[in-house]
């Protein structure tokens, strides 16, 4: 049986909200920046209906946000998100790795080994900036789904994934002004290590440190950069106009 194609309105659809997405994420499209419809067409040769479809899917992943009467902006960054969003992750993360080491086989640990061996070989040919890198960004998010792929439930990793891409945006802010970046192939490693030996209390134990961590020092070197609670954008109350 032949697989369903997508009708091409679908597929343009799909295009602009994985560009959008990744826009958002590398912070091309900046925190806080006004999405006016005319603009947007103008860099995404798509009409104003897909680009609404395309905003309101990224309202839902908390990537937009539609404010009351005066159209969508870019989702602002702030400690107070920051925070709230490291609680979260190390929550699903936590949960995700120990149904990952519950439910992993040998296929899921060389899926591991295998991922984390990508970034580390990219890492040593790029040097001490390795973290400037768009592929490096890539491989380190495979190496981390890596870790996790084997929980056995579809809707908490794709929790875990948007709760990561979001954290991503700040890692990227932050990478811009750093002097120096701390050791973690070694992080990555360790974390790997305890997966595979199948060491569910230390491997929650690192994954949470991981990623505390690294928002302590997105808001060490990035922090000035962050919106102040009066300057977030208001919400949408109904539906926004465009």
């Amino acid at each position: 049986m032949h697989e369903r194609l997508k009708p091409a309105g679908e597929t343009r659809a799909a295009d602009v909200l994985h560009r959008m997405r990744a826009d958002i994420i590398s912070c091309t499209l900046k925190p806080g920046a006004k999405l006016r419809f005319e603009g947007l067409r103008d860099i995404y040769a798509v009409s104003f209906s897909t680009l609404r479809e395309a905003l309101s899917r990224l309202v839902a992943e908390g990537l937009v946000v539609a404010e009351d009467q005066r159209g969508f902006v870019v989702a602002p960054v702030s400690i107070d998100d920051l925070t709230d969003l490291t609680y979260v992750r190390v929550l699903v993360e936590r949960e995700c790795v120990a149904l990952a080491i519950k439910h992993g086989d040998d296929d899921w640990e060389a899926q591991i080994i295998g991922a984390f061996h990508r970034m580390d070989r990219l890492q040593n040919r790029l040097g001490s900036t390795y973290y400037l890198s768009e592929e490096w960004g890539k491989l380190h998010g495979e190496f981390h789904f890596s870790l996790v792929a084997a929980c056995g439930s579809p809707n908490l990793l794709e929790i875990r994934q948007k709760l990561f891409e979001r954290a991503h945006r700040y890692r990227r802010m932050s990478s811009q002004f750093r002097t120096k970046w701390r050791a973690k192939d070694v992080e990555h490693k360790m974390i790997m290590d305890a997966m595979i030996a199948r060491d569910t209390a230390r491997a929650m134990e690192l994954i949470e440190r991981h990623i505390r961590e690294t928002t302590e020092n997105v808001i060490k070197y990035a922090g000035h950069l962050f919106a102040a609670p009066d300057e977030q954008p208001r919400k949408r109350t109904a539906h926004a106009a465009e």
